[in-house]
């Protein structure tokens, strides 16, 4: 993939010509149209690079005009108001998602919307000029690409899904501008997501060494698939999906060191998340599918497409004794705080689960600026340093620092979106939603073996401690919002777990729609989300 990502960055210019000021205006911007351009194989290339470079700015706070989010916390919106973490800067743009005071107006909750359009409007372009008079390479190239397109109408379907629940199923290109959109009940639109994904398997590659770094196979569709079973209560299916990836015979858990630091200090878990670390082509045989950044390359993801180290790194800098440091994770903002109960407990983590070691949990802080007395020493951990979030356990995965810049805010580190292990927990969450225990625990201590953590019984394996797994395998990388709503466990989590958002209720679990939307649909009733 980063052979083409200059192609990628050309692609947005296709791609945004079809906007989404409302739900799917057309609005030109380029004599790169879809009518020049949808004319042969290298044409639809060039426009699902566009798709991949659309759903690849899901957290992009300030960057793209069309794509961005338009404020600092995107993706810590759906990890605040959980189990997990807390707001610790204080952002304006994440705060009333913790306090629960976001609106109908709220930035995110009308970005996502329009994100999520876009990213539909631009497979349905792709989807219909494919059924016109097209010059194609290979046989086999119009359903390839069809299949591209409709992963990708289905990735931007379950973000719409999760957060809004009935939305308005669009298949087509809008020609005509409409007031009249109505919203389609979910399990309706989980039925067209299934759909979708099943063609994408059909028609996908699937030799993940045959294809381009960071480009989509069939397994990637069908892990997908799997947890849109369960989001449809289709637990037997999701079953069959999750066991279809594992069973391939392309991926495995990473049990031994790999890639450069391979030979440095640390273990095989902390390894995938070393820059450079994520792809096939590192040795990493546990990703399934992860979108491509590269650090200061066109169409890589520039400073502003991925936050995440500014989210979870702490604001080390600002206590006496530490200065700026690649090594300490770069310059954090430490947007969210873990929660104590999991992170600070002597019994979340069993003590020989490596995800728990110094090199995946940085426990061990040491004052680096060499011109301090303090140089050297060990930094204690203190009620004063948590709450000043300067110095506190901090989740390593997003570490990201550049020695020749050290106060650069991204996060360019390529992004896992499916690896085994969490189809292994997506097994083991459809085993338990038909009451098979035992296969559960089964699935989960694959798992735990990687991790070195003792093995549990059937008698263990319930939903809560799944979502506790979960964390211990997946924090950050997963939204949680999403899988707390998908287990029916948002509210009861967020109660027992966080002070901060405790007047949390049932109608939490979906954002509204947005304003503009309703205001703007004057053709048909548009409710609102209940309690909004």
């Amino acid at each position: 993939m980063k052979n083409i990502l200059a192609t990628a960055a050309a692609a947005f210019l296709l791609v945004t010509s079809t906007g989404c000021s409302g739900f799917l205006d057309e609005e030109l911007k380029s004599s790169l149209a879809p009518d020049n351009t949808y004319t042969s194989s290298y044409g639809f290339e060039v426009g699902v690079n566009g798709l991949y470079g659309w759903a690849r700015s899901e957290f992009n706070t300030w960057g793209d005009a069309t794509t961005s989010q338009g404020q600092a916390c995107p993706y810590e919106s759906f990890q605040v108001a959980t189990d997990i973490v807390y707001t610790g800067h204080g952002d304006g743009s994440l705060v009333p998602f913790e306090n629960l005071s976001y609106t109908s107006s709220t930035t995110f909750v009308t970005s996502y919307w329009n994100w999520g359009y876009g990213l539909i409007a631009s497979a349905n372009e792709i989807l219909e000029y494919s059924e016109g008079d097209v010059n194609w390479d290979e046989p086999t190239d119009k359903a390839y690409y069809q299949a591209v397109a409709r992963f990708f109408r289905a990735y931007a379907y379950r973000y719409l899904v999760y957060l809004y629940g009935d939305v308005p199923y669009v298949d087509k290109i809008e020609k005509d501008f409409r007031i009249d959109f109505t919203r389609t009940p979910k399990a309706e639109v989980l039925g067209k997501m299934i759909e979708d994904l099943q063609f994408a398997i059909e028609n996908l590659p699937e030799d993940p060494d045959k294809v381009e770094v960071g480009q989509l196979t069939k397994w990637a569709a069908q892990h997908m698939l799997s947890e849109v079973y369960l989001m449809a209560g289709k637990y037997a299916e999701a079953e069959t999906a999750a066991k279809a990836v594992i069973d391939c015979g392309y991926f495995n858990l990473m049990t031994s060191r790999f890639g450069a630091d391979k030979d440095e200090a640390g273990d095989p878990f902390s390894d995938m998340f070393k820059e450079y670390n994520q792809n096939r082509t590192s040795g990493n045989m546990e990703s399934i599918w992860v979108m491509q950044l590269e650090y200061n390359t066109t169409g890589g993801g520039g400073e502003y497409e991925d936050w995440t180290k500014r989210a979870w790194v702490p604001k080390y800098y600002n206590e006496d004794g530490f200065v700026l440091a690649d090594s300490l994770g770069g310059r954090g903002l430490a947007q969210i705080v873990p929660f104590k109960w999991w992170i600070d407990s002597n019994d979340f983590f069993a003590s020989s689960d490596i995800r728990n070691s110094e090199y995946n949990i940085k426990r061990n802080w040491y004052y680096n600026d060499a011109s301090s007395d303090k140089y050297g020493k060990k930094a204690e951990i203190t009620e004063d340093t948590w709450t000043k979030f300067t110095v506190y356990p901090a989740v390593t995965k997003f570490f990201y620092g550049k020695s020749e810049n050290l106060s650069y805010g991204g996060n360019n580190k390529d992004r896992m979106k499916f690896r085994l292990a969490e189809t292994y927990l997506l097994l083991a969450e459809a085993r338990l939603m038909q009451n098979n225990a035992q296969g559960a625990a089964d699935a989960i201590n694959v798992i735990r073996k990687r991790a070195n953590a003792p093995e549990i019984t059937a008698k263990d394996a319930t939903i809560d401690f799944l979502l506790d797994e979960r964390i211990r395998e997946l924090v950050g990388e997963e939204l949680r919002r999403f899988t707390l709503v998908r287990t029916g466990k948002l509210v009861e989590r967020v109660k027992k777990y966080n002070s901060h958002s405790n007047t949390m209720d049932e109608h939490h679990t979906l954002w509204p729609i947005p304003q503009t939307i309703i205001d703007s649909n004057t053709g048909a009733e548009f409710p609102q989300n209940p309690g909004y």
